[in-house]
């Protein structure tokens, strides 16, 4: 049998950590501050250590290069295309999405520069294939917005119907009807249940406050309705 032509890769993380601020969808984004790239705006992320997971990976990568840490991450897939590092040629890296409420503004680590929250609609001239890699992350939370609870994820621990459609609207880029979404919400099994108090925010007429329901996932799932930019 003939020796088979095997390829030694290196191996990291990335990581997209989306949240609305102001209500808009913001990525966490650094400066790099070594080369290649040097200046260029990237996603947080680096190396596999010995010893390490690639899940302990995106975590200390995280804490590093931002101040962040303890946020539950999904991997959302590997990229792999040859020559997609200018470092080495056979870099592999293993994509992370969080979504949380409101973030702080990160803190800069020993391997950035600069870290800070930046609205999608303005991300441009992201290093490596960092711009994909963030391109099928936001496909992959505006679709969990259909099939699962995540979009509370987005919201903070209390939150108002208006609130929640806020998240729905940002991420997907919609005008959502609001008679038809608060019935839908509220008559999906385990999407939210009230907590018993009422929100008086803005000064007008006091909102019904929910938390997180039990569920998972929608039943029956919501329908995302066109952008607006389309």
């Amino acid at each position: 049998m003939a020796p088979r032509d095997h390829e030694i890769v290196r191996l990291t993380a990335d990581l997209v950590i989306l949240t609305v601020r102001s209500g808009r969808l913001c990525v966490l984004l650094v400066e790099r501050a070594n080369e290649p790239f040097r200046g260029r705006p990237a996603l947080p992320g680096g190396f596999l250590r010995a010893g390490e997971t690639i899940e302990e990976t995106a975590a200390r990568e995280l804490a590093e290069e931002t101040s962040l840490d303890g946020l539950p991450v999904e991997q959302i897939g590997v990229y792999s295309a040859p020559d997609r590092d200018p470092r080495d040629p056979r870099v592999v890296t293993c994509a992370f999405l969080a979504i949380a409420p409101d973030l702080p503004v990160p803190v800069a680590g020993t391997d950035a520069r600069e870290a800070r929250w930046l609205p999608l609609d303005e991300v441009g001239g992201l290093a490596f294939d960092h711009g994909r890699i963030l391109a099928d992350a936001v496909e992959r939370a505006r679709t969990k917005l259909q099939y699962t609870t995540v979009a509370t994820a987005f919201c903070p621990p209390e939150f108002t119907i208006s609130e929640l459609r806020e998240v729905y609207e940002v991420v997907w880029d919609v005008e959502v009807d609001r008679p038809n979404f608060h019935r839908k919400v509220t008559d999906a099994e385990g999407f939210v249940e009230p907590t018993g108090a009422k929100s008086t925010k803005g000064g007008g007429r006091p909102a019904v406050l929910y938390r997180a329901g039990g569920a998972r996932v929608l039943h029956p799932p919501m329908v995302r309705p066109r952008a607006k930019s389309s």
